[in-house]
């Protein structure tokens, strides 16, 4: 067994050794006498690797005083006990003795070819310089950082995207290539982008630059580096998702040759992940052939510097709005325990609203004042906070003094889903009104809470729930009188108004229906199947966790042939048919139809796979003859209390002297869509 221990200069013997094995090596170390050695261990510098009380590598540094961090002089280990990782056992002591310093810099002449060896113990190139010899060789610097933030730190990007770029698309940046590489490249630096774009690097780049054997354009790359963010994702980390990675690749029986030039590629796509992002660009093939395996093994999206200019805002939402990841957690849901209090501050006091004792306060005092109030608290499949709400009816409002989101990688895609459960549970338990008062509510929330029709005002949000099912008049009416029980105006809607603003009413006083509008309707068949994927009806046989219900935002795929579907629109989900032991043929709900979109299986998979419940295989399954499909992108489904059978359905459409196809995306008239509403809404 190998153990490392550090030498002193009084440890006479052992010095004597690593003295010894130095001088073996003179001509790639260098010559350094006995009293510098002895200086070195005597100031700690000095640490030895042993076999059975064999000297067989030792480890020889400084400890700068007027720097923090550590100058390597030595690594050597004896040719006949190389590849047993005792150079790697001599780095890891090392970083782990002189972890407080950021990190460790060697010096290495670029004409040894230790490249590899170098970014083998996790060290990346950071610059060179020329030796002082009388050949002036090249020296390489090479770092391993230990992970300290420093005043160079970058704060959080205030871009909308940030993403990764390979040596393809940064040698573009920098002007080297052909025409078209350069000029494709040079795009993701167009000015438009700079607020929505931040491009970052990750270690492999380092190392690409460092290959490059010109040694003038080799120090102009470098110069472009300071242009772009610079990310250290955690070491080992990435070379455990490089190995799901290597092992996907050889998994998938295409005859790929894993190589150093493979390696290199998914080492980009595991850095990307590791670091927390999900946009890798570049101009590779041979990389953006990995990319199903790279969504696959390590969420990541491989695109071209073309699909970042024009997709830059679904790119960013599907970076940041994740409700398929949402589905394939587990969370639960339980109130909060007495006594529990002060152990949620570190995870919920991020808005800065009321500091940890004031949050802490606030929660016991909710469990001890005279009103029944609910505190709810979601944990993830970990056990980490990741939600906190307290809420109780009063009269026709549903009061919410509490509504944080903690740091997570889910965090946006929960603020949408809390805030469409606060409105499902107002529903179902009568009320008229959401009120939010929480002056600290996550950053997330109040992001969040615009677009899904709360309005702020100087005591906090209020949302209105408009349940009518009706006339353009009938629905301006009632969200009249619920906006004057607070103080509030609301605008008048004319009938027949655009799809547009219809659409927009219909989600700001969710669940209104104005079916005078111009908004149209459809009918659209769905198999079992998904159906049980989409909506859990006809509901699984093994229970689906329904702690947050049913994901706000969906798409569903079929063949591309169109039937006059536009958008925005309402669309009811038909469940077509039945196996044994389900249900089937009849409506179970309905849901606002965002958009449609026809196109080539596998980019309408990679451009909605994070909504969804479909795998690639199943989406090109669903194309047609012509090889395309369609894309429905669908959100905040209400399923029916009452589901309406096919008899029902049938009878409800001849009664208003209807037509009805069920064969396909049918669009129907506004009067029958209120109609079997109304039918699934029908008290028992």
């Amino acid at each position: 067994m190998i153990e490392v221990l550090p030498v002193t200069g009084e440890q006479s013997e052992m010095l004597g050794a690593a003295i010894a094995l130095g001088n073996r090596y003179t001509k790639r170390l260098g010559l350094l006498t006995p009293p510098a050695y002895r200086k070195y261990a005597d100031d700690g510098g000095l640490l030895v690797a042993l076999d059975h009380g064999e000297l067989v590598g030792y480890a020889l540094f400084g400890l700068p005083k007027r720097s923090q961090h550590v100058r390597l002089v030595h690594l050597c280990v004896p040719e006949e006990h190389r590849g047993k990782g005792i150079a790697r056992l001599l780095i890891a002591e090392l970083r782990r003795s002189q972890s407080h310093r950021l990190g460790i810099r060697a010096r290495c002449r670029r004409d040894y070819g230790l490249s590899d060896t170098w970014s083998g113990l996790g060290f990346v190139p950071k610059g060179e310089g020329l030796g002082r010899g009388s050949d002036k060789e090249t020296l390489d610097t090479w770092w391993l950082d230990h992970g300290h933030d420093d005043l160079f730190t970058e704060a959080q990007s205030d871009a909308l995207l940030v993403v990764t770029v390979d040596h393809t698309v940064f040698s573009g940046l920098r002007g080297t290539g052909a025409d078209r590489a350069v000029e494709e490249s040079r795009a993701l630096e167009a000015g438009w982008l700079a607020d929505l774009v931040e491009l970052a690097y990750t270690p492999q780049l380092l190392l690409h630059v460092q290959a490059v054997e010109d040694r003038e354009e080799r120090n102009h790359q470098r110069a472009g580096l300071s242009r772009l963010r610079s990310l250290a994702p955690d070491t080992s980390a990435v070379a455990s998702r490089q190995q799901e990675l290597t092992a996907a690749v050889g998994k998938e029986g295409t005859g790929v040759v894993i190589d150093a030039g493979l390696r290199a590629r998914l080492r980009y796509v595991a850095e990307t992940s590791c670091a927390g992002l999900q946009v890798l660009v570049t101009r590779d093939s041979d990389l953006a052939a990995l990319a199903d395996i790279a969504w696959e093994v390590a969420r990541v999206r491989v695109v071209s510097p073309e699909a970042v200019t024009l997709h830059v805002d679904e790119l960013r939402q599907a970076q940041m709005y994740r409700p398929a990841d949402l589905m394939g957690t587990a969370f639960s849901a339980a109130e909060v325990e007495p006594g529990s209090e002060e152990g949620l501050v570190a995870f919920f006091d991020q808005a800065g609203g009321d500091g940890g004792v004031g949050l802490a306060e606030r929660l016991t005092s909710l469990a001890q004042d005279g009103v029944l109030w609910r505190r709810e608290l979601l944990r993830d499949g970990e056990g980490r906070p990741v939600a906190l709400y307290a809420w109780a009816l009063d009269g026709r409002t549903l009061n919410v003094p509490l509504l944080r989101t903690a740091l997570h990688g889910l965090e946006e895609t929960l603020a949408r889903q809390l805030l469409f459960i606060l409105k499902r549970l107002g529903r179902d338990r009568g009320a008229q009104v959401v009120r939010i008062t929480d002056a600290g509510t996550s950053r997330a929330a109040v992001a969040a809470a615009g677009p899904d029709g709360f309005i702020e005002d100087e005591n906090g949000f209020t949302a209105f729930l408009v349940d009518v099912c009706g006339s353009a008049e009938a629905v301006s009416g009632a969200a009249r009188q619920i906006a004057g029980r607070v103080g509030a105006v609301t605008p008048v809607l004319d009938a027949r108004a655009p799809a547009e603003i219809a659409s927009i009413a219909e989600r700001v006083w969710w669940p209104a229906k104005l079916v005078d509008s111009a908004l149209p309707s459809f009918i659209a068949p769905v198999k079992p199947r998904w159906s049980t994927e989409l909506f859990d009806v006809p509901a699984m046989l093994v229970p689906r966790d329904d702690v947050l219900g049913i994901s706000r935002e969906h798409v569903y795929y079929r063949s591309a042939g169109h039937r006059g579907e536009s958008v925005p629109a309402r669309i009811l989900w038909y469940v077509s048919e039945g196996s044994a032991g389900q249900q089937g043929k009849m409506v179970i709900g309905c849901s606002r139809l965002d958009e449609v979109v026809i196109g080539d299986p596998d980019a309408l998979f990679s451009r909605f796979e994070h909504l969804g419940v479909y795998g690639r295989s199943e989406v090109r399954a669903a194309a047609d003859a012509s090889g395309r499909v369609m894309a429905l992108r669908f959100s905040d489904t209400e399923l029916f209390p009452v589901q309406v059978t096919h008899s029902r359905l049938a009878a409800l459409a001849n009664g208003l002297g209807l037509g009805l196809s069920l064969m396909s995306l049918s669009k129907i008239d506004n009067a029958l869509f209120q109609a079997v509403y109304e039918e699934g809404h029908r008290k028992t």
